[in-house]
């Protein structure tokens, strides 16, 4: 089978298409600059057989994307997807689990659209695009919020009146669970331990966002984002966990401009907002290494950044129990030997020992960066949500277990 993955962001569609089971890769891509026209051209970055062609092509929406990537696609009879899956960030209370499209699963993706505001309207318009132009392809929703389904009620309820809660859907849904459950899955067997066996803390550290996931086995039970993404770890641009006080008083202070303080929260605070400089970590890091007169703004922007991961870490070791393993992934957990030692010093106590060198030589993925020693595994893993998705998606059409 082969399955066609969209992977939709605000403005861009990145795609991939996979066979399945064996997952070989046979064609993917991008395209950029998606919407109204920026100073650069919108393009489509495409390739096959190792090859890279660059494309420009207008595309005011997602669905003209989606319509340029199929030409692209179909010109060759052997890229014919058979099925589409689609990521979709947020499922709310109407979806546990990923679902296969139907009308009746079209609707309830629209009356959802407004919880992932930036995601999941160009994603459920892509799913539309897709109906109207092949209507007998087979397609299915694979939601970043449905590992974190089976996270217990009394992790996921806030203390706020039940009737309120229930009438609104106010919960803790958490995020970024294609990519938690990808390298868990991946884990698990790199350390040769059966998943419903497995116990881990999963460290989705990525240069815009970021989140913990505390697995026990194999399964999420918690998740440090919440109802939306802002919750929980300082990242790119969000500000993460805040006093809800701090939200009234900036409420009060906008003269009651609820978009303003929105926007401040989730685009203009976190590594942004406390460095001045930038709101990749990466960059502060740097700047602070070479320089040792480094100002004492970007020190304390790394110091908060790494503390907030150190504390939900041992928190989440706390709650897992024995734990086989630490997970880093996405951009930073995989790129930053700097990041992950700064969170993994010192946490002998939990039976975490990082190894400097093998940390420092990482670069090579997946890597145990874990002393000898070591209780738990230190491990870097590459994260796949294009094929994660893929891997659902087979597995819901065809009734067979992809292999993992």
């Amino acid at each position: 089978m082969k399955v066609l993955v969209f992977n939709c962001g605000s403005s861009s569609l990145k795609y991939k298409l996979l066979e399945m089971p064996s997952a070989k890769m046979l064609a993917g891509g991008e395209a950029q600059r998606v919407g109204p026209p920026t100073a650069q051209p919108a393009c489509i970055y495409h390739r096959t057989n190792g090859d890279q062609q660059q494309h420009q092509v207008d595309m005011p929406d997602h669905a003209v994307a989606f319509q340029e990537v199929m030409k692209l696609l179909t010109s060759d009879a052997r890229l014919t997807p058979d099925a589409v899956g689609h990521r979709m960030v947020h499922g709310g209370t109407r979806f546990a689990d990923h679902a296969v499209v139907d009308e009746a699963v079209v609707r309830d993706l629209e009356a959802i659209q407004d919880l992932a505001p930036l995601h999941n309207p160009p994603a459920t318009a892509l799913v539309r695009a897709c109906q109207t132009r092949y209507p007998r392809l087979p397609q299915v929703v694979v939601f970043d919020t449905a590992f974190h389904a089976a996270i217990p009620d009394y992790a996921y309820t806030y203390a706020l009146p039940r009737d309120l809660t229930s009438e609104l859907g106010i919960r803790k849904y958490g995020f970024h669970g294609t990519s938690h459950q990808y390298v868990v899955e991946e884990a698990a067997r790199l350390l040769d331990r059966p998943l419903d066996e497995f116990n881990a803390v999963s460290c989705h550290l990525g240069s815009g966002g970021a989140s913990l996931c505390a697995v026990v086995n194999g399964r999420s039970v918690d998740n440090t984002m919440g109802y939306s993404p802002l919750q929980g770890l300082m990242m790119s641009t969000r500000c993460g966990d805040l006093d809800p006080a701090v939200a009234l008083q900036l409420l009060t202070f906008s003269g009651g401009d609820g978009d303003s303080v929105d926007n401040l929260l989730n685009k203009r605070s976190g590594v942004l907002g406390m460095s001045g400089m930038s709101a990749d970590i990466r960059d502060v890091l740097a700047s602070v290494e070479q320089d040792a007169d480094a100002s004492p703004r970007l020190r304390r922007t790394v110091q908060a950044y790494v503390w907030r991961i150190r504390k939900y870490l041992g928190s989440y070791l706390a709650t897992v129990g024995l734990a086989d393993a630490v997970i880093f992934t996405d951009t930073i957990g995989e790129t930053s030997p700097q990041v992950r030692w700064a969170v993994c010093a010192g946490m002998e106590v939990f039976g975490v020992s990082i190894d400097p060198a093998r940390n420092a030589a990482a670069t090579q993925l997946p890597a145990d960066v874990a002393r000898d020693d070591s209780r738990v595994r230190i491990l870097a893993i590459q994260t796949n949500e294009e094929l994660a998705i893929a891997r659902r998606t087979f597995s819901m059409l065809s009734g067979e277990a992809a292999l993992l």
